[in-house]
């Protein structure tokens, strides 16, 4: 009896040894492939193999693989960094545009919001931003969907969600205005982000920021969209997105700027935003100033090429006809510049799904692909202020994409990717 106990627990503590390190192999993984982009150098390395330790890169190419790893076998790929997306609207229905506001719940929108998650985590994005629901209950479902993505109940990208976008009365992002619904109808103010005042826009971004919002979303200017007159006035004044972009940086939050026209981008970047969200109407002092700041353009250049406005109001289609071939021609005048790019679609205005489209569209544009890639990767996780994604290089996450062929040479090849890797678990396999 006396040695009986210590028996056992020396033989409970080997048996549980033994598990751990079958458990431990058995989250080691090996992904490999004809050939890997690395996204900082432009270098091809070819042939690729990736070791993924759990939920992270633990070696690339090493000497020797891990004994007793799972190989997955991908042959003639490329793989890349998992894609980020820099805008996105994860809570909206394109084909309902509108009416989903004022028909639906906030757990209708979201339990209907899983399917589109699901198809751009396929498409190989596997983080997005999104920046502002328009339903306005007050709480925050992009923030409740992050949660269960962090918690893998849901087949998602990782979200980085902003709550409510903050705007001025009568904005471009009052869901009213959205909704063209009578004003009064829904119950509005500083907690759904209707700020109108310093003190009112500095309490909108507490309430964001309390309700665990991650970036905070401002609409600097007039948009296409919603259905105010003019699409690019300037709307926020100068002291309220001084104001916003103080009080976030007080918490490490960064602040985007949905802005078209030339006056409101302006007032953005002096007040400090980290990005311009579409910049239809840059000009020379703008590009000037957004190099001097480091301030990102997120220009969602796809749906200009694609967004179908022939059910929408007549006030609409006019702001899309002017601005819309505007935008195309000074983002290129922007790329040319050196302003920093980063990918973002406003999807589901680009379908979700349909995500990548964004990168053939930017070289169109006049980027390279490798510039293009770099926009959708290692450019969008600085943006996000990360340091954990964006590369495929030891102790980043095992966020992993495979493409067919070489999307140096056919920068379409991200439309058709063929494996996805979030955090170290396979969600798409050919």
């Amino acid at each position: 009896m006396h040695y009986s106990l210590p028996m056992a627990f020396r033989l409970g503590l080997l048996l549980a040894l033994i598990a751990a390190a079958a458990s431990a192999t058995a989250q080691t993984t090996v992904v490999r492939a004809q050939r890997m982009l690395d996204v900082q150098t432009g270098r091809m390395v070819a042939p690729a193999a990736i070791v993924v330790s759990g939920a992270t890169i633990s070696a690339i190419n090493p000497a020797t693989l891990p004994a007793g790893a799972k190989v997955i076998e991908l042959g003639d790929v490329t793989l890349l960094p998992g894609f980020i997306d820099m805008h996105v609207h994860i809570l909206l229905d394109a084909a309902r545009y509108r009416s989903d506001i004022v028909h639906e719940s906030g757990a209708d929108a979201v339990l209907r919001s899983l399917a589109g998650a699901r198809k751009m985590l396929l498409a190989g994005f596997t983080t997005v931003r999104d920046l502002g629901q328009l339903h306005p209950t007050r709480d925050l479902l992009a923030v409740s969907m992050a949660r269960a993505s962090d918690a893998a109940a849901i087949e998602s990208p990782r979200i980085v969600a902003s709550g409510h976008a903050i705007t001025i009365t009568g904005g471009h992002i009052d869901p009213e205005m959205h909704a063209r619904v009578a004003p009064g109808l829904f119950q509005l103010g500083p907690a759904t982000g209707l700020a109108d005042g310093v003190e009112e826009a500095v309490k909108a971004v507490r309430h964001q920021i309390k309700s665990g919002a991650q970036v905070i979303k401002i609409s600097a200017t007039a948009g296409v969209m919603s259905t105010e007159e003019t699409v690019g006035a300037q709307q926020m004044s100068d002291a309220e997105m001084k104001a916003v972009v103080e009080e976030a940086a007080r918490h490490g939050i960064k602040v985007a700027a949905h802005a078209h026209g030339t006056a409101g981008i302006l007032a953005a970047v002096r007040a400090g935003v980290a990005s311009i969200e579409h910049g239809s109407l840059v000009d020379d002092e703008v590009i000037r100033l957004m190099k001097e700041r480091g301030t990102y353009l997120v220009p969602t250049t796809a749906l200009t090429d694609t967004l179908d406005l022939s059910t929408a109001p007549a006030i609409v289609r006019k702001k899309a006809d002017y601005v819309l071939p505007l935008a195309r021609a000074n983002l290129r005048k922007s790329m040319l510049a050196g302003v920093k790019i980063a990918l973002g679609t406003d999807a589901p205005l680009v379908p979700f799904g349909d995500n990548a489209k964004e990168f053939g569209a930017m070289v169109d544009r006049g980027l390279s692909p490798l510039e293009s890639l770099r926009a959708g990767t290692r450019n969008a996780a600085d943006l996000l202020g990360v340091t954990d994604r964006g590369e495929l290089t030891p102790g980043k996450l095992a966020d992993i994409v495979a493409v067919p062929g070489n999307p140096l040479e056919n920068i379409r090849a991200t439309e058709k990717v063929v494996f996805v890797m979030k955090g170290g678990q396979v969600y798409r396999q050919p």
